[in-house]
């Protein structure tokens, strides 16, 4: 039903839609004015912006929580006294080859302003060496110092006595038979230098200086015969120091100047003792300038120094000397590798003394003449592999003039040993390392290899060409001191006249090998308590009676003990 319904309606629809219908009807149109368009006719193109897009921080907030972990306070334990402090120590002792020890020191014990002290010191020996003419000696010597410490300012002074005698025991004993008579030699030895230095620490727009004065007096033993009283060795020296420093900004301005002389006399001059003793009379005057420019950069780990030494040497004719004084170094990796480069030169004074203090059989009678140092270029490097732990490798080259050589003396009695010179070049290589350990363990190994080129002389007489010299030092507990040394030297020749047994000759020179050394000495000390111990010190272990000097040997086995007191 619903069906003929919808079919009934659709086709009514059709025929009202096609039919025509007229609508008749009355309006009112208003049409718009046109007007012209005065502008001409373009293109407008339409540009559609890009998009911005922002992107604001995320404000995120995270809850912490903190927490303080409480620390214990640090304690420090401050001593109601300070350690005890002594002002006396009193060394004595015996050896063999009656051989007495004395030594004392006597010292001020804390002050914030003044130090002051003595020293004095005895040694001997009575024995002989088998074979030899008696080879007895002495020395004793007696110092004093003392000093005022204020906050700007620091005043040294040190006055000295040093008397010592010995035998030239360097002659055979079959050979006494034919008149080398027995002599005995005797230095004294007496001196001052006073310093004063001011301790402003050296800052910008500062100076530092300090200014020293020196004296000394050295002579041989009066002669037994009145008439001859003039005819033995004297000689006075004297010195005037001064040093400045100023500092601007990295780098520090010094300037060293120095004049020094020295007066030696032998018997008269022009007059003859005996054949080939003529007296000798001679002033010596050394005047040094030391300009020098230090800089620091890095933090401290670069140094540069550049200076001159501007030296005028009286000694027997007036000259004049330039030397360089210029050294760098560079601090790698916090102190660990130092690499190290300079050159540098200089003059120095012989005198009596000095030489003396090398070889004590030296004759008194001698011709001085000043060591001169042309150059010498030196490298290396140095460090720390620890705290514990320190080296050193370096070499260098040198050219020295008037390099003072010892030889027999055939003329004079007794077996002396007189002085030559020669110009020399000398290469070096060296190495050492030391160890430290606190106050507990101490090492140090030092190595040494010198090679010589002489003008004159076919080898450098008596200088070795190896050394090696190793220092332990151990305590144990505090209670046990003990210390080892070990120095050894090849390489050494001394100077012959003439061919014999175990001579040799080389470019129209004879000489000898005196053989190496080799010297190990131990010592051990017990301090039984703060104020007392006890000591043994065993010399020269392996009783090597080597050469020290040609015909000239060391005692072999020595062995000394004693006590040490504390007061």
């Amino acid at each position: 039903m619903k069906t003929n319904l919808i079919i009934a309606f659709f086709l009514v629809s059709l025929s009202v839609v096609g039919q025509d219908v007229v609508l008749i009807g009355e309006s009112k149109r208003e049409v718009d004015v046109a007007e012209r368009i005065s502008a001409p006719p373009m293109i407008i193109d339409t540009v559609i912006p890009s998009p911005k897009f922002e992107y604001p921080y995320l404000s995120l907030t995270f809850q912490t929580e903190t927490e303080i972990e409480s620390i214990e306070p640090a304690s420090i334990k401050i001593k109601d006294n300070l350690d005890q402090l002594y002002s006396s120590y009193v060394k004595v002792g015996v050896g063999t080859e009656m051989m007495p020890l004395g030594e004392a020191y006597w010292n001020s014990t804390r002050s914030r302003k003044f130090v002051y002290g003595a020293h004095a010191k005895h040694l001997s020996s009575w024995g002989n060496i088998p074979g030899y003419e008696r080879s007895t000696f002495d020395r004793t010597g007696v110092e004093l110092f003392g000093g005022i410490n204020e906050r700007k300012y620091q005043l040294m002074g040190n006055f000295h006595y040093r008397n010592q005698g010995l035998h030239y025991y360097s002659i055979l004993a079959p050979l006494d038979s034919i008149g080398h008579p027995k002599k005995d030699q005797r230095y004294n030895d007496a001196g001052f230098d006073v310093d004063f230095a001011t301790t402003t620490k050296v800052d910008t727009f500062k100076i530092d200086y300090k200014i020293g004065l020196k004296y000394n007096h050295f002579n041989t033993k009066r002669p037994a015969i009145d008439s001859i009283m003039d005819w033995r060795s004297k000689e006075n020296y004297i010195a005037l120091a001064g040093y400045g420093e100023y500092k601007l900004k990295k780098e520090i301005y010094s300037v060293g100047i120095d004049l020094a002389h020295n007066n030696y006399k032998y018997g008269i001059e022009g007059d003859t003792l005996r054949d080939l003793d003529t007296g000798i009379v001679r002033g010596n005057t050394v005047f040094r300038l030391k300009p020098q420019i230090s800089t620091f950069l890095w933090n401290n780990k670069f140094k540069a120094t550049i200076g001159l030494d501007f030296t005028i040497d009286g000694a027997e004719t007036v000259q004049a000397h330039i030397y360089p004084n210029a050294e760098v170094k560079y601090s790698l990796f916090n102190d660990i590798f130092i690499p190290y480069v300079g050159v540098r030169g200089g003059l120095k004074q012989n005198s009596l003394k000095s030489l003396t203090l090398q070889n004590e059989f030296v004759r008194s009678n001698v011709i001085l003449k000043n060591e001169d140092t042309a150059f010498e270029v030196y490298g290396g490097f140095k460090g720390t592999l620890s705290k514990s732990l320190s080296f050193n490798i370096g070499g260098g080259y040198a050219r020295i003039r008037n390099k003072a050589l010892f030889v027999t003396d055939t003329v004079n009695p007794g077996n002396k040993f007189n002085v030559i010179y020669d110009t020399l070049n000398q290469m070096t290589l060296e190495g050492s390392i030391s160890y430290q350990a606190m106050e507990k363990l101490k090492v140090d190994v030092i190595g040494t290899y010198r090679s010589y080129e002489l003008l004159n002389n076919t080898h450098a007489w008596n200088l070795p060409t190896f050394q090696l010299v190793t220092r332990v030092y151990y305590s144990l507990y505090e209670k046990f001191l003990i210390n080892f040394d070990f120095d050894l030297e090849t390489g050494r020749k001394a100077y012959r006249y003439g061919p014999g047994s175990g001579i040799q000759e080389e470019n129209l020179q004879y000489f000898s090998d005196l053989g190496a050394v080799y010297d190990f000495n131990l010592g051990l000390e017990y301090r039984y308590t703060q104020r007392l111990s006890v000591f043994v010190q065993a010399n020269n272990i392996a009783s090597q009676r080597y050469m020290r000097w040609y015909n000239a040997p060391v005692h072999s086995f020595q062995l000394m003990g004693g006590l040490t007191f504390r007061f």
